[in-house]
């Protein structure tokens, strides 16, 4: 297990306009999520959850690697990456077709605050992991 200890932020951060996280809850989950556990999501489950899905969680895991990332937008991070690789959250992943909603509600939130976060770089890691188990989405 690799331990994160400047995942969460002892004190409250400042709160960017519009976060739809709660603090304390994102630390708990973020207290759930280790690389390991991350990867195993993944690897069972990436082309169940969709593409859309695993590549929110992708963009987020390669963000939150960035020495550079404050703290407070690590802990966002992490709360959302530790509600998605827990096997109990509001809606069950095993439910066809609506069993990651919840999943990605939660990574879309936590992208929207982080968002100055994803690099080009970070995208480019996420399109290079994305390709090993999805074909290339199509542009319209």
């Amino acid at each position: 297990m690799i331990a994160h200890p400047d995942r969460i932020s002892p004190e409250p951060p400042e709160e960017p306009a519009g976060q739809l996280v709660e603090v304390e809850q994102a630390n708990t989950y973020a207290e759930k999520f280790t690389d390991a556990s991350f990867w195993q999501k993944l690897r069972g489950y990436a082309r169940i959850a969709g593409y859309e899905v695993t590549e929110k969680a992708l963009y987020l895991y390669y963000a939150v690697q960035d020495p550079a990332m404050p703290k407070w937008a690590k802990t966002v991070v992490y709360g959302a990456l530790g509600y998605f690789i827990l096997p109990a959250d509001a809606i069950a992943d095993v439910l066809p077709g609506v069993g990651f909603t919840d999943d990605l509600g939660a990574l879309a939130a936590a992208l929207a605050v982080v968002v100055a976060h994803i690099t080009p770089e970070v995208k480019a890691k996420a399109r290079r992991k994305l390709s090993e188990w999805f074909d290339p989405p199509e542009v319209s």
